[in-house]
């Protein structure tokens, strides 16, 4: 097969994302070749598709099958269920995956289950890690009714922690009840947030007064761990207050960073076995074929749901 379709950006069309024929995939020695069967959509390689030039393919997550093996014998057989992820173009029937990006799946989970875990699932999982050990202790989760947020919460509560999540809209209360947060937040302003305070742990996406007000929420050698900013990028806060906690820190975390330390294939792992033992969810919202993707992805930019939305892979 010398091309097959993928998700590209066409700026001529409404949406920006089609699907087009483009050159099959070449892998290197150590990837393997999937047939993908579901993808994910995240909020930031849509952003970047909003802008993104003609042709550019975007796609993180994917689960399917191993179709070619990587050549080197690394990673799983041919015909194995997989997960992985893409620094981009990972929307496509067949895509070229370094088999450190790859887990396989245990049989009770599926590809659409499988394929909200890349990038969601390992940042909320990299998220905690920075804080370590949680038994007993407070950590705050903003921006929690999003996909990353969600997965944030139910692993802090099976570590034993105390959790207050922070959403913006009133709507999402029971959608993150159900996920375990024990104390909920409303609204733009987390002031009240202090009512739990001081914190552990903070894992913080909205930026700008929100991150402000956080900082000035954590416990001696607490930290905040930043991975985005919905709410804006420039921030004010009580610095006197900040370093006069003591030991308290700020990380920023990038994914991609991340998994430098720890291949992919680690964290996946991990929380495909919380999956198959039904101690971890993937809130799915929205399953749909992936000819649906510009539309798809203007609600997941449009905040119209919270949790995942998955598409399947059909083939002509």
């Amino acid at each position: 097969m010398s091309q097959i379709r993928a998700v590209v950006v066409d700026p001529n069309v409404s949406g920006r994302l089609v699907l087009r024929d483009v050159d099959a995939p070449k892998p290197a020695a150590n990837e393997a070749i999937i047939q993908v069967a579901a993808i994910s959509l995240n909020r930031g390689e849509v952003r970047r598709s909003t802008t993104a030039d003609a042709g550019w393919r975007p796609g993180w997550d994917l689960a399917g099958i191993v179709e070619t093996p990587a050549a080197d014998g690394s990673g799983p057989g041919v015909g194995a269920r997989v997960v992985g992820l893409l620094r981009s173009g990972a929307w496509g029937e067949l895509v070229s995956v370094p088999t450190h990006s790859l887990a396989e799946l245990p049989s009770s989970v599926s590809f659409a289950q499988a394929a909200t875990l890349p990038v969601a699932g390992l940042t909320a999982y990299h998220a905690l890690l920075k804080g370590g050990s949680l038994l007993a202790r407070s950590v705050l989760i903003t921006g929690a009714s999003g996909g990353v947020g969600h997965f944030a919460i139910q692993l802090a509560k099976l570590s034993g922690a105390k959790v207050t999540a922070h959403i913006r809209r009133p709507e999402y209360q029971r959608f993150v009840k159900e996920a375990g947060a024990d104390f909920i937040v409303i609204g733009e302003d987390i002031a009240s947030a202090s009512e739990y305070s001081p914190y552990h742990l903070i894992v913080e996406s909205v930026g700008g007064k929100t991150l402000g007000t956080a900082l000035s929420l954590l416990a001696e050698d607490g930290i905040t761990v930043l991975f985005g900013t919905s709410g804006g990028a420039e921030v004010t806060f009580n610095a006197s207050r900040f370093y006069g906690t003591g030991g308290a820190s700020l990380y920023g975390l990038i994914l991609f960073h991340e998994l430098r330390r720890e291949s992919a294939a680690i964290g996946l792992q991990r929380l495909l076995s919380l999956v198959a033992a039904d101690q971890l969810r993937p809130q799915i919202d929205i399953e749909a074929d992936w000819t649906e993707v510009a539309d798809i992805a203007q609600k997941l930019l449009n905040r119209t749901y919270p949790g995942k939305a998955v598409l399947h892979i059909s083939t002509p």
